[in-house]
């Protein structure tokens, strides 16, 4: 059974929260200070969350930027290689990094 998403259980916490508010002690072995720490655990659960979607949105851009100028320097390179094995004799390519292959 695949766990519901956290959004969906952070709001049935919230509901149930309310209800035990307003059910004060109509529930057994569950009194003010329980709620008290089950409210304070789902405000903490819930800044957390915002902060790790913030991040992964973070990432996401990040990794974007990083795929974007990867490819830009992965041309650069194949240029350079080119005008290596063009301009320079096969067995000086090493020096530069290059495979002494056609």
């Amino acid at each position: 059974v695949m766990p519901k998403p956290y959004a969906i259980r952070i709001t049935a916490t919230k509901v149930m929260i309310d209800a035990l508010r307003r059910n004060d002690g109509k529930i057994t072995k569950i009194d003010n200070t329980f709620v008290d720490e089950m409210e304070a655990l789902r405000a903490e659960v819930e800044k957390l969350n915002g902060e790790q979607e913030k991040l992964k949105a973070d990432l996401k851009a990040k990794t974007e930027a990083f795929v974007s100028k990867m490819k830009e320097l992965d041309q650069k390179y194949a240029f350079a290689k080119k005008r290596i094995k063009v301009d320079v004799p096969q067995v000086s390519w090493k020096e530069f990094g290059v495979d002494a292959t056609r």
